[in-house]
């Protein structure tokens, strides 16, 4: 892509913590299934990095190979949403939340498509954890916060989903060889950069 060498944004794990430290999230109870995700930073090279993972292939999973954050649905053994966003967190890529640093949560979203009501939840870790995906996840990776923010990686794409073809806007992380990162995933990163104070891009 032509504009990957642009110069990147100053942005600090401190400085996200900042603008999600005062932040009231809108939440709202729904007949919905209910889910919750985790967006997960870490320290990189080039600044704040962010974990996503592509979905394995599932034909009965409606994100079958999509890439999302990690966590999954509201179960009975889980005493909080929040707790949710841990839980999978943890099953799915084995990392433990407990020792990371806790920074907020972003309004609830609801899902355009299917009846869904997802949580999200913000953290940074504190110490180095391996990944460990489960057999739900096809592959799990850290993306430079920085780079989210170049326009060539924005655009507005054809997305097959549920037998319908979808106009919507998406991000490009992986280039060829995957999928665009679209849907509900899509908008909780909208939000959450919009929230630090470095919006996305208009779509190309």
């Amino acid at each position: 892509m032509s504009d990957l060498n642009l110069e990147q944004p100053q942005i600090t794990l401190s400085d996200i913590a900042r603008a999600l430290a005062g932040y009231s999230p809108k939440r709202f109870e729904s007949a919905t299934q209910r889910s919750a995700v985790a967006i997960i930073l870490r320290n990189g090279t080039d600044g704040p990095e962010l974990l996503y993972i592509r979905r394995a292939d599932d034909e009965h999973d409606p994100w079958s190979g999509n890439i999302g954050f990690p966590g999954g649905r509201v179960e009975k053994r889980d005493h909080s949403v929040r707790a949710t966003a841990e839980r999978e967190t943890l099953e799915e890529v084995g990392l433990s939340l407990d020792c990371a640093c806790y920074l907020g949560q972003l309004d609830d979203i609801t899902g355009t498509n299917l009846p869904i009501q997802v949580s999200c939840f913000v953290y940074a870790l504190t110490v180095d954890q391996e990944l460990a995906p489960n057999d739900e996840v096809a592959k799990a990776f850290w993306f430079p916060l920085y780079e989210l923010l170049m326009p060539g990686r924005h655009q507005l794409t054809s997305i097959p989903f549920n037998s319908t073809t979808y106009y919507r806007p998406a991000l490009d992380l992986l280039g060829p060889e995957g999928p665009v990162l679209w849907g509900i995933t899509y908008r909780l990163t909208e939000q959450f950069l919009s929230l630090i104070g470095h919006p996305l891009p208009p779509p190309t």
